[in-house]
């Protein structure tokens, strides 16, 4: 099967027009030296740590696989699409000869290099299939494309030809696809907090919903970790009283009857377990009108309120906005 590969042009398109006078496409991380030079790709991660010890380790990984990649992986004979952000296209070659290191043959900043046959006819981004638009939109600078290779090729051969129409059901499931991948995500960072951290996100989502939170400090609690109040001196009802237990395990039964049991008897009892619950832990907290949250629901609330957080707590987990279509 031919290998499909979509990469990118540099950051603004500004690749193209050499890569069509030179026949290329490149790519660039030139701090890394010729790649060729690594025996492993751990060698080349060694490298990256050091040359780029100011980016953060997951854009480093990504990097040196990229680099690896196009380096290693992309053969003679393989397909390769870029897009040109202007007129909506895609550009569409077939690699002549694959990974050579040298920065005067284009644009020095981008000195790893593959010849392409760059074909004249272009693929407009509006006759593809919205799933392949999808797909060719990662930000990533060179990866897979083969599962659109068909589709790709079908529309060289018949320019004209338009994709099915996408109806409202579709769209939606994309949509739902987009917000499920990015809160599965959200919940990874979550997961990825500390204890003390844990609390200081509770407190900071309670603050949100414009209470006056107290967070206990690092210690023994009492089996209360946040107390929020809706007055500043804790005298108007409801008060809340917190525990957050953030571990793996599920939390039990005995857990809801300390945080009932702890001061102040008659606040309302909410309990955070990034764990979960036991069912006897639900049984006992219905039984009492104990408040359950768990990982998936507090990411929920969390994104919710997120623009009414602290900015020290948004601290703990930064996100970004993002809108979609309704």
């Amino acid at each position: 099967m031919t290998k499909w590969w979509m990469i990118r042009a540099g950051d603004h398109n500004e690749l193209i027009p050499v890569w069509k006078d030179k026949g290329i496409a490149s790519i660039g991380w030139p701090k890394l030296g010729n790649p060729k030079q690594y025996r492993t790709k751990d060698e080349m991660t060694a490298k990256a740590n050091t040359v780029f010890a100011e980016s953060k380790p997951n854009s480093r990984i990504s990097w040196v696989s990229q680099v690896w990649r196009f380096s290693r992986e992309i053969k003679k004979g393989d397909r390769v699409i870029t897009y040109f952000r202007e007129k909506r296209e895609y550009m569409v070659g077939t690699v002549l000869e694959p990974h050579f290191y040298d920065d005067s043959v284009g644009d020095p900043a981008y000195p790893n290099n593959i010849k392409v046959d760059w074909e004249e006819i272009t693929v407009e981004r509006d006759s593809l299939s919205q799933a392949a638009k999808n797909s060719l939109g990662s930000v990533l600078t060179v990866f897979r494309v083969d599962e659109w290779g068909n589709e790709i090729e079908n529309l060289i051969e018949h320019p004209f030809s338009s994709p099915e129409p996408i109806d409202d059901a579709e769209e939606d499931e994309i949509i739902e696809d987009l917000v499920s991948k990015a809160t599965v995500m959200i919940q990874d960072k979550v997961d990825k907090l500390d204890p003390w951290q844990m609390q200081e996100l509770v407190g900071g989502l309670l603050r949100a919903m414009e209470y006056n939170v107290q967070v206990s400090p690092k210690g023994p609690d009492g089996g209360v970790d946040v107390l929020a109040y809706k007055d500043a001196f804790g005298f108007e009802k409801p008060i809340i009283k917190v525990q957050v237990k953030h571990r793996k395990s599920s939390a039990g039964a005995p857990e809801i009857q300390q945080l009932l049991g702890a001061n102040p008897i008659d606040a309302n009892s909410l309990f955070v377990s990034t764990g979960g619950f036991t069912s006897q832990a639900e049984a006992v907290a219905k039984h009492n009108a104990v408040r359950l949250v768990d990982l998936e629901e507090l990411v929920d609330l969390v994104v919710k309120w997120y623009e009414n957080m602290p900015n020290d707590v948004r601290a703990l987990l930064p996100l970004q906005k993002m809108y979609v279509p309704e």
